[in-house]
């Protein structure tokens, strides 16, 4: 990971040297402080905002090379659109917006005054939002690239942002903080390559989150065959690299308070298995371990702003390989619950390794809920594209709550829905069910599957194929991985379960 955008925060003032940022909201209103910082452009700020046409509208920006009467090199003013309509998800992609400008400029140094009108100060909440959207939209992978002579990009960005509440925005920085160092560890994870990143790499990085007081055993091959993971083991057993079973604890919740569980899919990598993926676009597979990585940095999150609530997340760390040991397609496989599956699709190996996963974490930790991530079909992007994850849940206030997170983040959600209707698509008189039920809803019937290992615990299954890589870029993010979930599910925490 380059290095990210270094957040401060000064008190509200006159900036002097680097590059000034101010907010304009519609019609060019102007906080005081930065009413009095424009007041000494020679010729005006209102006239340099009409020569280009530059009226305060969301996402607009106006670059003025050192202004005379301005004692800064460069200012930019960024739109702010209609104060009354700046929600969470706005000031974090205005904090994007303002890493952005300031990555095009080249500049190393930059402050921002960050008020709206002299009627209304920024709350400490919103800073530290927009701090975390500057920080997200900074992250790029480091790949591993020869550097160019030529490039004069700053290895890094020094942004302070200049606020009417020093004390409020560090502290609620120092939260936000922790949950955008999750996302980027969740969007490092999916870009590595996977020659990088086999089970015992991704396991050690889960071993890492000690260092913040996270609590993790490794379940080797060893300890997964006394347990009896059949359905999780079959998926390895082609590949040369052994299969992991990574548990982490956060407890920062009352002693005996059931925990919340989050359970992530890591195939680290995934040709299909003996059912081969087609050659185009396999090497997108390395990012087949999406939910694994949002388990992974959601544990980062609520470890590094101490959260006040016992979390439990599980992830299965496979590789699915066409080696001569590998599973076959009629194969039946007896899973840790007893249950027995017939593979009609080795390429449906995820839902298998959550299989055992899932009743692992609700066997071992009887759990308040589970919630399950995976990049689990195609179908769902067929249904969703990039814009929303499918959702699947046996509890209606759960699924609330997450439609609540998903508005409140922008990490969107869309419920679909579940029935034994769908369920007898994948009946079959050869086992206790099949891996697979076709292409017809497909993504559907891959929850189906899944709902039968969470017995009857409070579940969710988040199927984020489409979100987790490879959308379109954004105001926050300009990487293959996006790091979705993170922000999502810790949302879901603070805002529902924390006492």
């Amino acid at each position: 990971m380059t290095k990210l955008t270094k957040v401060s925060f000064g008190k509200l003032g006159a900036p002097s040297g680097g590059v000034a940022m101010i907010l304009a909201a519609e019609g060019l209103a102007l906080g005081s402080q930065t009413q009095a910082f424009v007041a000494g452009m020679e010729g005006g700020f209102e006239r340099a905002a009409k020569v280009a046409g530059f009226t305060g509208k969301s996402g607009t920006s106006l670059d003025l090379i050192a202004p005379a009467g301005i004692p800064v090199d460069r200012l930019i003013v960024v739109g702010l659109g209609k104060a009354e309509e700046l929600t969470d998800e706005a000031w974090l992609k205005l904090g994007g917006t303002v890493q952005g400008l300031l990555a095009g400029a080249k500049a190393d140094k930059a402050t921002l005054l960050l008020e709206i009108t002299p009627e209304e100060d920024v709350s400490a909440q919103a800073c530290a939002t927009v701090a975390m959207g500057a920080k997200l939209r900074s992250y790029s992978y480091d790949a591993p690239k020869a550097k160019k002579a030529d490039d004069e990009s700053p290895e890094m960005i020094r942004l302070e942002l200049a606020v009417a509440n020093v004390k409020d925005a560090k502290k609620a920085w120092a939260a936000a903080e922790g949950v955008a160092d999750g996302v980027c560890l969740a969007r490092d994870l999916v870009n590595l390559p996977p020659n990088l990143l086999g089970p015992v790499e991704f396991a050690k990085a889960a071993s890492d989150l000690t260092k913040l007081g996270v609590e993790v055993d490794i379940l080797t091959e060893k300890e997964m065959k006394k347990l009896k993971m059949g359905a999780l083991l079959g998926v390895a057993q082609g590949a040369a690299r052994p299969p992991r079973l990574a548990v982490m604890r956060w407890n920062g919740g009352k002693k005996g308070d059931a925990p919340l569980a989050f359970v992530g899919k890591g195939v680290v990598f995934d040709t299909g298995g003996i059912s081969i993926k087609p050659a185009a676009g396999m090497e997108e597979m390395r990012g087949d371990m999406g939910g694994a990585a949002a388990v992974t940095g959601l544990m980062h999150a609520v470890a590094a702003r101490k959260a006040k609530a016992n979390v439990v997340g599980v992830i299965g760390l496979v590789e699915n390989m066409p080696d001569g040991n590998a599973y076959r397609p009629g194969d039946v496989l007896t899973a840790m619950s007893g249950t027995t599956i017939e593979v009609l699709n080795t390429d449906a190996e995820g839902r298998l390794v959550l299989a055992d996963a899932l009743w692992y974490t609700q066997d071992r930790f009887k759990p308040a809920f589970m919630i399950d991530l995976a990049t689990l079909t195609g179908a769902v992007i067929v249904a969703l594209g990039h814009l929303n994850a499918g959702m699947y849940s046996n509890n209606d206030e759960l699924a609330g709550q997450l439609e609540a997170a998903g508005k409140a983040t922008g990490e969107s959600l869309w419920r679909l829905p579940l029935s034994k209707g769908y369920d007898k698509l994948i009946d079959t008189p050869n086992a206790d069910v099949k891996n697979t039920g076709g292409r017809t809803a497909g993504s559907v019937t891959a929850a189906q599957f899944l709902q039968r290992f969470a017995n009857d615990v409070t579940w969710a299954h988040l199927d984020i194929a489409g979100t987790a890589f490879g959308p379109p870029k954004n105001e926050i993010n300009q990487s293959w991985a996006t790091g979705y979930g993170v922000r999502l599910l810790d949302r879901l925490v603070s805002e529902f379960y924390e006492r």
